[in-house]
């Protein structure tokens, strides 16, 4: 047996980071998304810092070893290993963008620091500092302070260094602002393109600011702090859920620092001033960096008119057979339908609610809510429901991670509409995504719905790959209800028929499914099993896939991000192989297929094969039933699974290493799969000229 059975989940998760920072690097992706790219790994980084970092450093403080729940790993040791990683990345990081940057200037576009500013950039920097930027500024002068300030972990600052005349050394804190885009676009000039970042703005115009010191030097260097982001919910019996959650959001910005980033060309005493005020010692992750953090705001760098440098956005496809004109309750009452965002479009998820809302005959919408888009167009539908007198049930995650405030405000504007609403469940996140409305027909109840892969946000839904299916089918739907009896009378467990439903019955149900494919093979007979997911990182399934894989099971493992199962093993894990694919869209169906020996059986699902999902969170996995939808699903996993650019290897290494093409022709899984969707559309087209 191989001796190492799992790969570290966070050391897999920053390999899945730095996939995301080989497509920054790779020169086949235009330009200006590169640049988009480099925002990604940097916010990603962000995040895991925040909260798995945090975790980690936790337990290690908590002075228990945490090999149990690490795998084998000390958190201490773990918490060493992390941070060389991350130096090691950010160095890299550095390195792409530079050449980035050199690569725009080949391009006609410059990114100028302060040193570079023309006397006509500097005339209008002049009017954009006086009328736009410094009336944002705060401005703190450290030295005589009582208390030092809270440094946010959303924010960039600069840390100033004043060398008086006197020979006496002051120290300020600059907060970027980010009430302003980060970049400044110039004037152009001779055809050229210039942009410059406002923390460069603040260091040109730093005599201004400091023009009441009597000063002979001064500098600022950029520092960034990452804190603790865990809610401690408050036991407070008096209080309502959306209190507790406020209020600890609000905590959150007190939390303990997990990671301290600094320009390395910053002064030394300069520093140390910071990292003694801030009491942020060496067993910390205290990491140098280049001369701009926060490079997540590269995200919404200036597209500067040059769509030539992006790329070129593919209109959404419809879904043969279903309209956004006419009725889409009428359609579904007929047969199943699967939307495929972004290839196709969103707007039959907001059709369908708009729809219910006005309907006469509807009289209830019930529906999770999990992240929102920043002006929803669900909630609209909701609150025009309720005001059209239908009876609207929503279930909102307050505790969506960084979505939290987001989902606080949505959740007061829906209580102000009459709209019903449900805070979860204790102890369980409601990550499932599921809506079922009722309708009344022919004096019977009737229900409609819909179950999908990915939240219900018409801004992610242009970049996340998500599935979504529309049905009638009554008895999914009568489950779909019950999932809604249970977060209003939580302590009583159901049965259901069609669903699969966390935390209840999930971990149980794939096992049996993994058990019937292991029976399958020691009979002889023909099967596999395809999966599609986020993570995979539960150690039991992880487990009982490698009992599969030596009774002979074929097993294909689509898994984007964090996988800690080995692939390709002797004696462990032979018959498994194992992909993930970073591409322009960011890859979130959940799709679980079972050869069953021939008799195929799909799934559509809410959660990754994680302990979280699996045994700690309200999640939904739905079977497919419609013969052309089962087939479009298997045809988009093989797709996938074909591809041969964007795909690299799963391996114990980490090494992110390429398919290899073999000798064929480069074969993109996600170009490949739009065009799919266009020849569906297409045949669609041709039919009524054969009738013709």
């Amino acid at each position: 047996m191989y001796e190492q059975k799992y790969i570290d989940r966070e050391k897999s998760w920053l390999a899945f980071n730095a996939r995301v920072l080989q497509e920054a690097a790779d020169n086949t992706v235009p330009l200006l998304d590169r640049l988009r790219f480099v925002g990604i790994f940097s916010n990603n980084l962000d995040e895991f810092f925040r909260v798995r970092y945090a975790a980690i450093r936790r337990l290690s403080l908590s002075g228990i070893s945490g090999e149990k729940y690490l795998g084998r790993i000390s958190a201490h040791q773990l918490i060493k290993d992390i941070t060389e990683i991350v130096i090691q990345q950010q160095s890299e990081s550095l390195r792409i963008l530079g050449n980035i940057e050199s690569e725009l200037e080949a391009e006609n576009i410059f990114i100028i620091n302060e040193d570079q500013v023309t006397p006509k950039q500097e005339c209008f920097l002049k009017d954009f500092f006086m009328q736009k930027l410094s009336p944002e500024l705060v401005t703190i002068i450290l030295n005589d302070l009582a208390v030092f300030p809270i440094l946010k972990d959303t924010a960039g600052y600069l840390a100033v260094r004043l060398e008086l005349k006197t020979d006496e050394v002051r120290y300020a804190l600059i907060e970027i602002p980010k009430t302003i885009n980060r970049f400044v676009v110039l004037p152009s000039e001779d055809e050229k393109q210039y942009v410059i970042l406002i923390d460069d703005v603040i260091r040109l115009k730093l005599k201004n600011i400091f023009n009441i010191f009597d000063y002979k030097s001064v500098s600022a260097h950029m520092i960034k702090i990452t804190r603790d982001a865990q809610l401690d919910i408050d036991s407070d019996l008096s209080k309502s859920m959306l209190e507790k959650i406020a209020s600890s959001v609000k905590d959150r910005r007190i939390g303990e620092p997990v990671r301290f980033i600094y320009d390395s060309l910053i002064e030394e005493d300069t520093l140390r001033f910071f990292l003694d005020k801030m009491k942020i010692v060496e067993t910390d992750s205290i990491i140098p960096g280049g001369r701009y953090h926060n490079r997540r705001d590269y995200m919404d760098f200036p597209n500067l008119g040059r769509y030539d440098l992006l790329y070129k956005p593919n209109e959404p496809l419809p879904v043969p057979g279903l309209s956004l004109d006419g009725s889409i309750l009428e359609k579904i009452s007929k047969k199943d339908y699967l939307v495929h965002a972004p290839y196709q479009s969103f707007a039959y998820l907001t059709k369908f609610l708009r729809e219910a809302a006005l309907d006469p005959k509807v009289t209830s919408i019930k529906i999770t809510l999990y992240r929102l888009a920043k002006n929803s167009q669900i909630i609209s539908s909701l609150i025009n429901a309720a005001k059209n007198g239908k009876r609207v049930v929503v279930q909102i995650e307050l505790q969506a991670r960084f979505d939290e405030a987001s989902n606080i405000s949505y959740a007061e504007q829906m209580q102000t509409e009459g709209i019903e609403l449900i805070f979860g469940i204790k102890g369980l996140k409601v990550h499932s995504k599921i809506c079922v409305i009722e309708r009344t027909e022919d004096g019977k109840n009737r229900r409609y719905g819909f179950i999908s892969t990915g939240n219900f946000n018409e801004s992610t839904a242009k970049i996340y790959t998500d599935v979504t299916l529309f049905t009638c089918h009554q008895g999914i739907l009568k489950d779909t209800s019950k999932i809604f009896e249970f977060f209003d009378i939580n302590y009583r467990v159901h049965r259901y028929k069609h669903l699969i439903v966390s935390p209840h019955y999930t971990r149980t149900k794939f096992v049996k499914l993994i058990d019937r494919e292991i029976l399958h093979a020691l009979a002889g007979r023909k099967t596999f099993i395809k999966l599609k997911m986020n993570s995979l990182s539960d150690f039991k399934m992880i487990d009982k896939l490698y009992e599969a894989s030596n009774a002979g099971v074929k097993i294909q493992l689509n898994v984007r991000g964090i996988c800690c199962l080995i692939p390709g093993i002797p004696g462990m894990s032979e018959n498994i192989e194992a992909i993930s694919i970073v591409d322009n869209y960011l890859e979130h169906t959940r799709v679980y297929i079972f050869g069953n020996a021939g008799l195929n059986e799909v799934y559509i699902s809410s959660a990754d094969f994680m302990t979280r999902n699996l045994d700690g969170r309200v999640e939904v996995t739905c079977p497919v039933y419609d013969h052309e939808i089962k087939k479009e699903l298997i045809d988009n996993f093989n797709i996938a699974w074909k591809g041969n650019v964007k795909v690299r290897y799963h391996s114990y290494k980490l090494d992110n290493k390429y398919k290899p093409r073999n000798h064929h022709a480069p074969f993109r899984a996600q170009f490949e799969t739009y065009k799919y969707y266009q020849n569906k559309v297409a045949v669609l087209e041709e039919v009524p000229q054969k009738v013709n």
